[in-house]
């Protein structure tokens, strides 16, 4: 059998096939993804269950000029290899390598950039009111997974494309569940059936006939949608405002081309509901998604091999294991989450307290405001949430809680750069973002013990309060046991040394010493972003020539604009180098590396410090 993956270089070339040579493409597609993926790294599980979905969309719409907005991207690898960037997977998520989202500046196929849930829809929606006011012929279709559905921006902006005639179709992919028994052949004939240009035209010249008789028009709507709610769990799409298909089988060629074909041919607002499988094809996938979901490097033919035992605990692992403690010590504790139980370490609290754990699906907005309100009723709520998911609820954050001053704690993963996520999840912006909110308390550990030590202070606030850690290990120092706390506000010195002193904040501290042993610098664990020791900073203005602070922040409004501010407003005029991540958004590799590019590891700290000092020194005559 001929390979016809080998032909396709862009989606043009992918209409050329027949109908019947598409299951073979499928299964080639897919034996490429799962192959790419067990070499770099990536999403998995997801990618595997949208190979049939992604051949059918590309091969009946004429993409690029049909737009498809695909959601948060973990179901994108199969539509990058269809669209010109198969050699590119060798690199993906590497530095100078492809995304693993969709990315505008990458492919004119990618026509919405996205890394975050639940925006694909209202996106879809901008552009598909755009071709309406343009008067452009175009179809644009938003491919959004159950999980995204969670979310309220998405029925936010399926309430609005409801009330529009834009020609829009929201896909729903469907794949938190086995494909059931009404997935069948009856189901299959039902959703060409109502997705066909016969079914809808009657449908449309019915409307106009029994306009003029309202009572007989309402009776009828009501038996229509009666009876599409007996075959299909579509009424609440059809209530607002949308033609609801489905569900079909998502992995069945011969339901999907027919179905989308007719849809194509539709106006105004559509929704078909497909059904597929995470890590279809693959049965190790299949049986366990969720440890599929996001794979490093493996053997496909043993699957992903226990993970050797570190000496390094990851920061996750503390929290984890300080939340069970805390829980047993504290009945009021309770445990949220928008959606990420195993990645912020949550799994082994929901097994041992599952009355008290709650996630609340991809929903930040309403984790906070919920965390609000169990807070005015004297409960003590920790959200565990990623530095950018926490972007998502800003507003919650200074209006429901901290205006309030409510007693919710913030467990912040992933703060600082994230590696092969790049831009769309780095933790860059929290420093900035938290320390400007009043009643606010901000903290960042520089090792595992600290981390253990500020959750619990972070607890003991009567008031909003934040841990910030960042993914991945530690330093390797031992975590002690117990729920003891730190003085509020105290930073704490390192080493002691001469001329310059160092403010490291968080995972900047260990870089930090090493340039101090270089430099004879003293070095400070500032512990606290807000409130900041202004009396140790005060002090060391006064008996050292040059200030450094140094974090894994944006420089703009992070914690070294805080020092300067402490130092203004002192009159110290002590020379302060502020080091930290630029004015930009730092794309995906490997974090180490970036680092280094970005003069934040210690050999960057000692040049940028000796090239402050010499710029410092008086010219001679």
């Amino acid at each position: 059998m001929t390979p016809l993956l080998d032909t396709i270089r862009s989606p043009a070339d992918l209409r050329l096939l027949t109908p019947p040579q598409l299951p073979q493409l499928a299964d080639e597609l897919r034996h490429f993804l799962l192959e790419s993926v067990a070499k770099t790294g990536g999403h998995l599980s997801s990618n595997l269950g949208t190979v049939e979905l992604t051949l059918a969309l590309h091969y009946v719409f004429n993409t690029p000029e049909d737009r498809l907005v695909w959601d948060v991207g973990h179901q994108t690898y199969a539509h990058k290899i269809l669209t010109g960037r198969r050699e590119g997977m060798a690199s993906l998520r590497m530095q100078h390598g492809i995304s693993g989202f969709p990315r505008r500046s990458e492919s004119p196929y990618d026509t919405f950039g996205v890394g975050h849930s639940s925006t694909s829809i209202s996106a879809a929606l901008g552009m598909a009111v755009a071709a309406m006011n343009k008067g452009e012929d175009r179809r644009v279709v938003a491919i959004i997974g159950d999980g995204a559905m969670s979310a309220g921006q998405a029925f936010e902006a399926l309430n609005n494309g409801g009330a529009l005639d834009a020609n829009l179709l929201v896909i729903l992919n469907d794949n938190d569940m086995s494909i059931s028994p009404p997935v069948g052949a009856l189901n299959k004939y039902l959703a060409r059936l109502l997705s066909g240009k016969t079914f809808n035209a009657a449908r449309r010249a019915g409307g106009k006939v029994l306009s003029a008789i309202p009572s007989v028009r309402e009776f009828a709507n009501r038996i229509e949608e009666h009876v599409k709610g007996m075959i299909s769990p579509g009424t609440l799409f059809e209530e607002l405002g949308f033609n609801y298909i489905g569900p079909i089988d998502g992995h069945d060629l011969e339901a999907l081309l027919p179905t989308l074909q007719n849809l194509r041919e539709l106006t105004g607002p559509q929704f078909l509901h497909v059904v597929t499988r995470k890590g279809q094809g693959y049965k190790l996938a299949e049986s366990d998604p969720v440890l599929y979901h996001g794979v490093g490097k493996f053997d496909t033919r043993c699957g992903i091999a226990p993970a050797k035992k570190s000496n390094h605990v990851t920061y996750t692992q503390v929290f984890s294991e300080w939340l069970c403690d805390q829980a047993a010590n504290d009945a009021k504790l309770i445990g949220i989450t928008p959606a990420m139980r195993e990645g912020s370490g949550l799994l082994k609290f929901s097994q041992e307290y599952p009355t008290r754990y709650f996630d609340v699906g991809i929903a930040e907005q309403h984790a906070l405001t919920f965390a609000a309100g169990l807070a005015c009723e004297g409960m003590k709520p920790v959200v565990a949430i990623y530095s950018t998911f926490l972007q998502r609820a800003y507003d919650q954050l200074i209006h429901d809680i901290a205006l309030q001053n409510l007693p919710v704690m913030f467990a912040i993963d992933r703060g600082g750069l994230v590696g092969a996520d790049g831009a769309t999840h780095n933790g860059a912006f929290d420093l900035s973002y938290l320390t400007c909110i009043p009643n606010m308390v901000v903290m960042a550990p520089s090792d595992e013990d600290e981390c253990r030590k500020m959750l619990s202070t972070a607890y003991s606030i009567h008031g909003p309060a934040a841990v910030r850690y960042p993914r991945g290990g530690g330093t390797g120092v031992t975590v002690q046991d117990g729920l003891s706390t730190l003085p509020i506000g105290k930073a704490k010195i390192k080493r002691q040394g001469h001329s310059i002193a160092i403010l490291a904040f968080g995972s900047m501290l260990t870089p930090a010493l090493s340039a101090g042993d270089v430099l004879d610098a003293t070095i400070v664990d500032m512990r606290f972003i807000k409130p900041m020791d202004r009396e140790l900073i005060c002090t060391l203005s006064q008996t050292h020539k040059l200030l450094v602070s140094i974090e894994e922040n944006s420089l703009i409004g992070g914690a070294g604009a805080e020092v300067s501010r402490i130092l203004e407003e002192a009159n110290h005029t002590t020379p302060l180098l502020r080091l930290g991540l630029p004015d930009l958004f730092i794309d995906h590799g490997d974090s180490t590396v970036l680092l280094r590019e970005l003069g934040l590891d210690a050999d960057g700290i000692v040049k940028s410090i000796e090239t402050k000092l010499t710029k410092n020194q008086p010219r001679q005559n």
